[in-house]
């Protein structure tokens, strides 16, 4: 194989956590053959782990407490909160994905860029502030404030592990395939490095370290697509007007490309697909974490403000990259199989970010990319451990089983084997999914999110009538709903298990198993005549000041 192909191959490893969030258009996962080094992209990729390492070893000299794990003991800053958020929600996806949209689809990439960020209004007006004011640790500690603390700390930490798993396979298969191409190794072997990173981030930094990973992910990620924009804006005079006449020229449906198109034809799965996306990042463990590691409800906001407003302009670049890969990628024939512009890219056509980046920085700029996107996935797949750990350790052992009595010597000891037990779930998953399509299991763990974790914590936070009863059955609809939908989906139900037509026409859940959560809660607690649910309806009063004054964080660790 010559060096050309090989750097693409070893582009294309990254794309594979990109199939995540664009499944409705996903190929069955990509399994890549072992390939001879990469120097370029190793010795980026050893800068980052170094760099890194020496930020766990810090921040383990730091972690004293439960505290400090879980929520780096509240001292980070809303700014330096908004570049982890930001850190957290960019992924290898919206570089590679939604650029490759927007080259193959024109204005369609972009507005399918609007259900992705959408979202964060939502979590900045009606969550942030009361997210920081009543909790603690997780999102449980919000959701069981008023109501009763051992099943509803028992359905949250369930929720909450099985969105985390899901992510994890992706993101491992993805790490797993970047890894082998970048040092020859087996697959396997591949996987087990990035657990075994990852083990140590966490098992030794905790939150803090996690937090400084995906800052240092995020300043990359946006210094690394900032900078691959400003190289090809200077290809066409850093105009936009150039820039997009130039692309509808170049397009082989021309002018179309600026208007809405097909690619979200159908109204229902469209619809279904936002909700997921919108609702789904409100109920994401990992990002509603991010909300207790600032020291108050103020910095909390500013949090979502900046993580805004990174995601934002990175959006914004990327689409800018999409345009500009119409014309240079399009026009040059050593990216195309058999040097014809009518054939295929050489690396699939979902890999154009990477296509432009050699095309205007040449292979070091290639390699920057790529060290980029394994530092991705790794930070990501520490910021769900983490989580996990947490529900864990917090939810179950500490609140659950010991009642509140266990010390913080022992939480942490529990957390740490937890964090062990979640890496080799997830090392024997990401092996387990090497050559299946895992692309099915983003939608399967947005609509979980959206459809178990949002409805109940929103309610939670707002809804007086909520009952223990109302609040388990309603989740438990919502998580089994959405689970059954994607399994019965032509995602799964076609493309994984073989089936001839899917049972469930459409690849989103969240249109159905999210209202149907809600209705079941609201209905069954308005049923609820019990001496206990009249209780919790009238502790919501205390909750609401609590939640407005910023008191709740120290009585939820008392509750």
């Amino acid at each position: 194989m010559n060096l050309r192909n090989l750097h693409w191959s070893l582009a294309w490893a990254a794309l594979a956590i990109a199939l995540a969030p664009f499944d409705a258009f996903a190929a069955p996962t990509i399994v890549a053959e072992k390939q001879p080094m990469n120097l370029h992209a190793i010795g980026m990729f050893f800068v980052f782990v170094l760099g890194t390492l020496m930020i766990t070893w810090w921040a383990a000299r730091q972690t004293k407490s439960t505290s400090d794990f879980y929520t780096a003991g509240g001292g980070i800053s809303g700014f330096q909160n908004g570049l982890a958020i930001a850190g957290d929600y960019m992924s290898a996806a919206t570089l590679l994905g939604l650029s490759s949209l927007v080259f193959a689809k024109g204005y369609d990439g972009f507005v399918y860029t609007v259900a992705f960020f959408v979202g964060w209004p939502l979590i900045t007006f009606l969550m942030a502030e009361r997210l920081r004011n009543l909790g603690k640790y997780t999102f449980a500690d919000i959701v069981s404030y008023r109501l009763d603390q051992t099943q509803i700390r028992t359905f949250a930490a369930f929720g909450s592990l099985t969105v985390v798993c899901c992510y994890l396979v992706v993101q491992m298969v993805g790490a797993g395939q970047l890894i082998k191409l970048l040092f020859g190794l087996d697959y396997s072997t591949a996987v087990m490095v990035v657990g075994a990173l990852m083990l140590v981030y966490v098992i030794f930094g905790g939150m803090i370290a996690t937090t400084w990973v995906q800052i240092i992910k995020a300043v990359l990620l946006l210094a690394g697509g900032t900078t691959l924009a400003g190289l090809a804006l200077a290809e066409f005079g850093f105009s936009l007007d150039t820039l997009a006449s130039q692309a509808v020229d170049a397009h082989a449906i021309g002018i179309a490309i600026m208007g809405p198109g097909s690619m979200l034809a159908d109204p229902i799965n469209a619809a279904s697909m936002s909700l997921g996306l919108v609702f789904g990042i409100a109920g994401l463990p990992h990002i509603l974490m991010r909300f207790f590691t600032v020291p108050n409800a103020k910095e909390a906001r500013k949090s979502v403000f900046y993580a805004t407003g990174f995601i934002g302009f990175f959006f914004l670049v990327v689409m800018v990259l999409g345009f500009a890969a119409i014309v240079i990628v399009g026009k040059d024939p050593q990216f195309f199989v058999g040097g014809d512009t009518k054939g295929a890219l050489i690396g699939g056509g979902n890999m154009v970010a990477m296509h432009l980046a050699k095309a205007v920085g040449g292979n070091l700029f290639l390699g920057f990319l790529s060290a980029v996107a394994f530092a991705t996935i790794l930070a990501v797949v520490s910021g769900l451990a983490l989580a996990g750990a947490s529900a864990i350790s917090h939810d179950l052992y500490a609140t659950v089983l010991k009642k509140g009595t266990a010390s913080e010597k022992d939480e942490m000891r529990v957390t740490r084997i937890a964090t062990v037990g979640l890496g080799i779930v997830a090392i024997l998953l990401g092996i387990l999914f090497e050559k299946m399509n895992v692309a099915f299991l983003v939608g399967l763990t947005f609509g979980v999110a959206a459809s178990t974790n949002f409805p109940v914590l929103i309610m939670a936070m707002y809804w007086k009538g909520l009952t223990t009863r109302g609040a388990l059955l309603g989740g438990f609809v919502g998580l089994i709903s959405a689970l059954l939908l994607v399994i019965l989906s032509p995602a799964v139900w076609v493309t994984v298990l073989g089936h001839a037509q899917a049972i469930f026409p459409y690849d989103h859940p969240a249109l159905f198993s999210m209202p149907l959560a809600f209705l079941v809660i609201v209905v069954v607690s308005k049923l609820d005549r019990s001496a206990r649910a009249v209780r919790e309806r009238a502790a919501f009063d205390d909750q609401f000041v609590r939640a407005q004054t910023g008191l709740g964080a120290a009585a939820a660790s008392s509750h």
